[in-house]
């Protein structure tokens, strides 16, 4: 498998600690949680595209369009 998508040996970790924890959290505290991380990748996604907009001097109306 290509190396780009396969986790680093900190990424597994990372990942092990994470579903721990989830593992952890009552039903309801789980559903907000992953509500909230929803949110913040797509803000995340949108951090992603602007930057990529500015550095390539893209205009972002023709990206939305």
């Amino acid at each position: 498998m290509n190396q780009s998508t396969e986790l680093s040996l900190e990424q597994q970790f990372s990942s092990r600690v994470f579903a721990d924890y989830v593992r952890q959290m009552s039903r309801e505290q789980a559903i907000e949680f992953l509500i909230d991380l929803h949110e913040h990748m797509m803000l995340k996604e949108n951090m992603y595209k602007s930057l990529i907009e500015h550095n390539w001097g893209i205009d972002s109306d023709l990206m939305s369009a």
